[in-house]
């Protein structure tokens, strides 16, 4: 499995902006299309974006389309999600997620198999 490190988080007011950084490790970055995930204090956890291997296709919950653009680097071996225009309930550790697949184009909103350790977000109103 590829061993992920999450980095960029915060305290942050709201209307601010983060970028939060995903490093990859162990295997092929460019086999894995990558997501990034959300849990707020005592909610489940919640799918927010992924991008395909190849970065040409993307996809969002609608509650952070046009604000949380994600992208990725696969020389780099490292994917982003940019947050602006930041809400108090966006409060939430965001984790970054990896899913081999053949797909270079498909995205996935569930059925990860590697997971990073989290990036703590806080947002002040």
């Amino acid at each position: 499995q590829v061993q992920l490190v999450e980095s960029g988080g915060g305290l942050v007011q709201a209307g601010g902006s983060l970028r939060l950084s995903c490093a990859a490790s162990g295997r092929t970055f460019s086999s894995y299309a990558m997501g990034w995930f959300r849990q707020a204090p005592g909610k489940e956890r919640e799918f927010v974006a992924t991008i395909s291997r190849s970065g040409r296709s993307t996809y969002y919950t609608d509650s952070v389309k046009g604000r949380f653009p994600i992208f990725r680097d696969n020389i780099k071996n490292t994917v982003w999600l940019q947050i602006n225009s930041l809400k108090p309930e966006d409060t939430a550790v965001y984790y970054c997620a990896a899913k081999e697949t053949y797909s270079t184009t498909s995205y996935y909103t569930g059925g990860y198999e590697s997971w990073g350790q989290g990036t703590q977000v806080t947002v002040s109103s």
